[in-house]
């Protein structure tokens, strides 16, 4: 079978390919060769330009526009070189400096100085700036955006339900009331930290060598201020310097990005289940599309498959998250390679992520309240005025309080209006208290919940609740 999203072994190159798109470009074989080509090509300008290293003549300007047209115009044609490149030397960054050499052969400037094309490099220094770039590029233009996406929603449904009431269920029970709104507030609320943690999060790199001592560099240029010169290279890519590591840079900061994607997954996962469990009591209904089906056999059916998509490729990605974070931080001594066939599924734990996002945000723009739905349920629950009944005869003394509304309400099924407000007019408590418990219902008994659900705001960067 010829490759394609129908013969695709993963579901995110087959059935899902369009949603996961825009991680091709970062998180892809081709992805990756290019970054690296481009750490190399910016590793060889640097030293042009470093006036103590005499043996290279800082690259004239037409030089430096075609070295930078190298990436600039990176096609699938160059990546394909590459790793046919990589078939001779089974060495995938080796490919990339046979393939630079290869592709500045004409260039005269260039090519005297080719040998200082990966000079005193360890392939890692190469590939742990290309991850660091394909992470931080990766996160800043799609998984934030789409993240942003799913809290600008809530915190739009928070303030158009902020007043609606709801009964809430502790234990998944009947209890104190809160709002809609107030409930998508909370959720939103987690977010927003959540956004604030993965954005707060530095991508850390090196350039330091075989084993993080610049042996090979000093060896060669003994007066030069290598540490500084690395330093200020891996700073160029908005990346911060590592300047204690072996061979690899130890992934820790990698390792704190995908936590902070697993904490926000969790509660992307805490959020699809209580939807998928509000529309099961009929608070929120979904809109339908034509000719949509819901279930081959039972036609009526309208299924809340937008959370349980998101709630299943969150459960996939944290899976992964995990053994990632968990993995890449460790090895051996100065180096083994377990990491890096690892790392090349970064992209698969993310583009799942990004997945869900997209699902979750898909699922939240079909719901529309079933207000009357909710005003059943609160009608029905009258017994859960025996919290503020109880509590108002603390303040004035009256004994028992607590065990009195137990005796009343526990276990009854048959609480009502009627009931409440009898036992209401037989308290010892001023009569503005008692007017004012009489005109307490399930349905505004609801504190500051609306208030709350308010205040909470979104702003184009960041995130503040005032």
């Amino acid at each position: 079978m010829s490759p394609s999203p129908l013969t695709a072994l993963s579901p995110l190159d087959g059935r899902y390919h369009k949603k996961v798109a825009e991680l091709r470009i970062y998180f892809s074989e081709f992805a990756l060769i290019r970054y690296r080509a481009q750490i190399e090509i910016e590793w060889l300008k640097a030293l042009s330009n470093e006036p103590a290293i005499i043996e290279i003549p800082p690259f004239s300007v037409d030089t430096t526009a075609q070295l930078d047209s190298l990436i600039t115009n990176f096609s699938e044609a160059d990546g394909k070189l590459v790793k046919i490149i990589e078939t001779r030397t089974n060495h995938d960054v080796k490919a990339i400096e046979y393939w630079l050499k290869e592709s500045m052969k004409e260039n005269l400037e260039v090519s005297k100085v080719s040998e200082f094309i990966h000079f005193s490099c360890t392939s890692e220094d190469i590939n742990n700036l290309a991850h660091g770039l394909m992470l931080k590029h990766s996160r800043d233009r799609v998984m934030l955006p789409a993240l942003n996406k799913i809290i600008t929603a809530l915190i739009e449904m928070a303030h158009q339900l902020a007043d609606t009431p709801m009964l809430s269920r502790t234990h998944g029970q009947p209890a104190t009331p809160t709002t809609l709104g107030k409930e998508l507030a909370n959720t939103a609320y987690r977010l927003q930290r959540g956004y604030e943690r993965l954005t707060a999060i530095t991508m850390l790199g090196k350039i330091n060598g075989a084993v993080g001592n610049y042996n090979a560099h000093f060896a060669t240029y003994p007066d030069f201020d290598w540490e500084k010169f690395s330093q200020n290279f891996v700073k160029k890519f908005d990346l911060e310097f590592n300047p204690y590591t072996t061979q690899i840079e130890p992934h820790d900061a990698i390792a704190e990005l995908l936590d902070a994607y697993s904490r926000i997954n969790t509660i992307l996962i805490d959020l699809n289940r209580d939807i998928w469990g509000y529309i099961s009591l009929g608070y929120f209904k979904q809109s339908t599309k034509e000719n949509e089906i819901g279930s081959s056999t039972m036609p009526h059916k309208i299924n809340p498959i937008d959370f349980e998509n998101s709630e299943g490729n969150l459960g996939i990605a944290n899976a992964l998250f995990r053994h990632l974070s968990e993995k890449i931080p460790i090895s051996r001594w100065q180096r083994d390679l377990t990491d890096s066939t690892v790392l090349r599924n970064m992209g698969v734990a993310i583009g799942h992520t990004l997945l869900s996002y997209d699902s979750c945000s898909v699922g939240l723009s079909k719901l529309a309240v079933n207000r009357e739905r909710l005003m059943a349920d609160l009608e029905s629950a009258w017994e859960i005025l025996a919290e503020p009944i109880q509590t108002i005869m603390r303040r004035y003394n009256i004994p028992n309080p607590y065990e009195q509304l137990k005796e009343l309400t526990r276990g009854k099924n048959n609480i009502t209006k009627e009931l409440i407000h009898e036992f209401i007019y037989k308290l010892a408590i001023p009569e503005i208290e008692k007017k004012r418990l009489l005109k307490m219902t399930p349905q505004n008994y609801i504190g500051k919940a609306a208030e709350l659900a308010q205040r909470i705001r979104c702003k184009d960067r960041g995130f503040s609740e005032l």
